[in-house]
């Protein structure tokens, strides 16, 4: 699988975690940080950052690619759209949190948000 961090670097510990949790190995890591200039457009910017990426279409629609959203919601919210529309669908996406009573403060895998799912479901209470 290929792991598309858009956020804080992924500890050995959260990717071992990531592993557990999907049942798949990590391949490969991209890492690709959201930071965003709030004068100018976040679409543009969106574009921008998945480009940075440096996969193909084909690569977009067939490869097994979960997402470590960034936590700006308005860039995630966008880059979820940006990605929809070049996979077909919406991705998985990681659920972090801080490990509780941790200090320094740390931070796990929580879950792997399955949002195709969710969207499909959904679709059921139109």
């Amino acid at each position: 699988m290929i792991l598309i961090n858009f956020s804080h670097p992924l500890t050995d510990d959260q990717q071992a975690q990531v592993e557990a949790l999907s049942g798949q190995t990590v391949e490969r890591v991209i890492d690709a940080p959201a930071h965003f200039d709030h004068a100018r457009s976040f679409a543009g910017q969106t574009v921008e950052l998945v480009e940075t990426c440096g996969l193909t279409p084909e690569t977009w629609q067939s490869a097994s690619i979960l997402v470590n959203p960034p936590a700006l919601n308005a860039i995630a919210v966008t880059l979820l759209a940006e990605l929809h529309g070049r996979m077909g669908y919406f991705p998985a996406c990681l659920r972090i949190r801080p490990v509780a009573g941790s200090t320094p403060p740390r931070y796990e895998v929580a879950e792997i948000l399955d949002l195709q799912a969710q969207r499909d479901a959904a679709r059921q209470c139109r």
